[in-house]
């Protein structure tokens, strides 16, 4: 059984205090912070690799990320996963979800043959939820999201999903693509030996001519998404301390509410 997982390098979160929106593009700014591998897409990386010590095959990790982000996707290879293909180009700069799916479908199709495609649910630095159907969409494969149970009994794979108000079960056939939520297990950490084994495993970096892609469909110019204006929030709120005697400060609420139209 072969399953792809993609997955995203997001800043780490205990850092987001210094992230900065560039005036000009009027995108993120996320030079100089350091990034983790997605949570949610670790729950995904475990949920391909239990599949795996289920009925055997391999576990491929595709990433779209800066050549840089390679050591962090290390991270999963040492939990059990056997090879990682990185789609790294300067032409990706600035994708919107959808431009980010046709680079990863492309990196996909170029892998071969999968029999299931998993990723995180969202991403904690935007959180659109978007990729995964996308993605199905763009490989004219079955797709569903929040996914928080998954078992396969071949031929028949089991999901339950999760909804605004409670969860549905769906049953379906190989190839898939599914997004998981994080009730869907509890990763795994890397051992010692796993952090050793994963100097030696496959690494792949594709570009933008290694995927056969057009500049135009990709990066900022290729995203129907376009940033708009920059807005601020204005902070109009004072405050004011009362004192004095109890029944004194009393009055002088009920007439500042009144004042503001709360009370007649």
């Amino acid at each position: 059984m072969n399953i792809a997982v993609c997955v995203k390098p997001v800043p780490d979160p205990g850092h987001y205090n210094r992230i900065t929106i560039n005036p000009e593009t009027k995108l993120l700014d996320r030079k100089g912070i350091p990034v983790i591998i997605n949570p949610v897409d670790k729950n995904a990386i475990e949920a391909a690799l239990q599949l795996k010590e289920q009925f055997g095959g391999k576990v491929v990790l595709v990433s779209m990320a800066p050549p840089d982000a390679g050591e962090i996707l290390k991270e999963a290879l040492a939990m059990g996963v056997d090879e990682a293909y990185l789609l790294s180009d300067r032409a990706f700069a600035g994708s919107d979800t959808l431009a980010t799916a046709k680079i990863l479908a492309a990196g996909l199709k170029k892998i071969g043959q999968l029999d299931l495609i998993l990723t995180g649910s969202e991403s904690a630095d935007s959180g659109t939820n978007h990729v995964p159907s996308q993605l199905g969409e763009l490989l004219g494969l079955p797709h569903l999201n929040h996914i928080t149970e998954l078992s396969l009994e071949l031929p028949v794979l089991k999901m339950k999903a999760k909804i605004e108000n409670g969860y549905v079960e769906y049953e379906g056939s190989l190839p898939m693509v599914l997004g998981v939520a994080r009730e869907i297990n509890t990763p795994r950490y890397t051992t010692l030996m796993g952090v050793v084994m994963a100097q030696k495993k496959p690494f792949t970096i594709w570009g933008l001519n290694d995927l056969g892609l057009d500049p135009a469909g990709t990066g900022l110019s290729g995203s129907p998404t376009q940033p708009g204006d920059l807005l601020f929030p204005r902070h109009g709120r004072k405050a004011e301390i009362l004192e004095g005697e109890p029944e004194a400060v009393a009055g002088k609420i009920v007439a500042i509410l009144r004042g503001a139209g709360v009370l007649p």
